[in-house]
């Protein structure tokens, strides 16, 4: 008979399971932030006048039918 041995074997398992939870909960948290918090931007706004000048575009004339 082992001595010291109660066969207790689990938990081992269960830390990876709560490294991947907690690692899930820290980029849901990251995400969060940027997403309710916009990321630290400031709120400002930018005012953009831009004025295009474009030269009259003509149809070419058409050209008369011949006499008959």
């Amino acid at each position: 008979m082992a001595e010291g041995n109660t066969g207790n074997t689990s938990g081992g398992g269960n830390m990876g399971l709560a490294f991947i939870v907690g690692g899930l909960l820290v980029v849901v948290v990251i995400i969060a932030f940027f997403v309710f918090g916009r990321g630290g931007m400031p709120d400002t706004t930018k005012d953009i006048d831009v004025d295009v000048n474009l030269p009259k575009v003509e149809a070419p004339s058409v050209p008369t039918p011949p006499s008959t």
